[in-house]
């Protein structure tokens, strides 16, 4: 199940519970992503999504306005799943000199765990209109910016003291690239590399380039 988050206030409804539209909603987001994922945005049809989802097509409808609106929800819920992931495992990056290599290894293994979901949100966050896409955007730097914090912690304690504030920008750029590089060329990576020789591998790649 992958989480909603608050961004998915401003979807119409025409139901007066919050709490019966979280859990309607989550209902379909679940339905819907699994759905995306095997049959794509503009294949799968929003019949098929209330029936997945147990609900007849009426029902669906007083949930969200359009399809539009459910995939949404869906790059929305992903978002939220993958930030919380985000937050726990570099909360659990401890002090020490390999800080960066603990920072590498908790985002790649979130980006792992959510693969299906982050491939999902590259491919059909276009079919979103502006307003939707605009938040899509701002939820990727928001994830980025996690990293952002703890590569600038690192930094003020003394060490790679030589970086400067855009380098650390650029550098937590480059690592978020790199995680969702797993999801997206995964097709070929995972034929020649296991999830652990590919963090090793673009961890002497970061580290090389930061020093």
């Amino acid at each position: 199940m992958i989480q909603q988050s608050a961004g998915t206030k401003d979807v119409a409804t025409q139901i007066k519970n919050p709490d019966l539209v979280e859990r309607r909603r989550q209902q379909i987001v679940d339905a819907a992503a699994k759905l995306f994922i095997e049959k794509g945005f503009h294949k799968t049809t929003t019949r098929q999504i209330a029936k997945a989802t147990g609900f007849s097509i009426g029902s669906l409808y007083e949930y969200v306005a359009s399809k539009e609106d459910i995939l949404y929800l869906v790059c929305e819920s992903i978002h939220a799943e993958v930030e919380q992931g985000v937050s726990q495992a570099l909360n659990r990056v401890t002090g020490g000199k390999e800080l960066v290599a603990e920072v590498i290894r908790e985002y790649f293994l979130v980006c792992h765990r959510m693969s299906d979901f982050i491939l999902l949100v590259y491919q059909e966050t276009q079919s979103l209109p502006p307003q939707w896409k605009k938040r899509v955007l701002e939820n990727e730097l928001r994830i980025t910016g996690l990293i952002i914090k703890v590569l600038a912690n690192i930094v003020s304690s003394g060490d790679f003291p030589h970086l400067d504030e855009r380098s650390v920008e650029l550098a937590a750029h480059n690592i978020t690239v790199l995680g969702h590089m797993w999801t997206f060329r995964r097709w070929f990576l995972a034929r020649h590399y296991s999830i652990e020789d590919y963090i090793e591998r673009q961890t002497d790649f970061i580290l090389g380039a930061l020093t």
